[in-house]
């Protein structure tokens, strides 16, 4: 990895105006990708040559624009009119996919359930898979019984790996993961050989809202934050 590919840090880019990712022309910092690593962007860009890959992220952006309502009105105020519940049902129907995988958290049972409801009236024919399918103990990880969740007690280990192993064989056309732990939801990703979509992520403390640490960063979860003085690069400007 060269040194400029280590130093890219779009989130920390200021510029204020026409950014040169979203405008022709745009400005952007010394660690901006699209101005200087121009390879890997054309790398990226040939990619989207493929049939499946182009008609994939064709389908994507179409679906994107279509979460929006009143875009032929001037002057233009985004409004977006649907949830992502409803942005899978067609983005899969864009597609011409029938049979979607579901990988979910056992905690969140009642709520694959509802979401099964959903897909199957939708049309699809859905293969759902519980993450503790197997029940593999976690012993086989090399956990102590002080890491367990329920210190003394049998516990099956959460099994990503065997969830993506019985989607593959289904043949499911498109995923979908919800509320994956950390981890697991990596794992998942790294297996599973059918795209995959996020419905919704695990949070135990947020309702499964993780954005929600963020919003508020600088008053509740606060925390998180070093002190200041100590903040470093993230109050870099360029």
């Amino acid at each position: 990895m060269s040194q400029k590919e280590r130093a890219v840090a779009c989130a920390r880019c200021t510029v204020r105006g026409p950014r040169a990712c979203t405008s022709k022309g745009g400005a952007g910092p010394a660690f901006c990708p699209t101005l200087h690593l121009t390879e890997a962007v054309q790398r990226g860009r040939n990619e989207y040559q493929d049939g499946w890959v182009r008609e994939f992220a064709r389908q994507a952006s179409i679906q994107e624009a279509e979460c929006y309502a009143s875009r032929d009105v001037e002057p233009y105020v985004r409004r977006p009119t649907k949830p992502r519940l409803q942005e899978i049902c067609e983005f899969a129907r864009r597609m011409g996919y029938h049979r979607l995988g579901l990988a979910f958290c056992s905690g969140l049972a009642a709520e694959a359930r509802a979401l099964v409801e959903v897909l199957e009236g939708a049309g699809f024919e859905v293969v759902s898979v519980a993450c503790k399918v197997g029940c593999v103990p976690k012993e086989e990880l090399g956990l102590g019984e002080n890491e367990k969740v329920r210190p003394g007690r049998f516990e099956a280990m959460c099994n990503p790996i065997t969830q993506a192993e019985i989607l593959n064989r289904a043949g499911t056309d498109l995923n979908v993961m919800l509320g994956l732990c950390v981890g697991h939801d990596a794992l998942f990703l790294k297996y599973a050989q059918a795209p995959t979509t996020v419905f919704a992520v695990k949070d135990r403390v947020l309702a499964h809202n993780p954005l929600g640490a963020l919003y508020t960063l600088r008053s509740y979860y606060s925390r998180f934050l070093p002190p200041t003085g100590e903040r470093g690069g993230g109050q870099r400007r360029e």
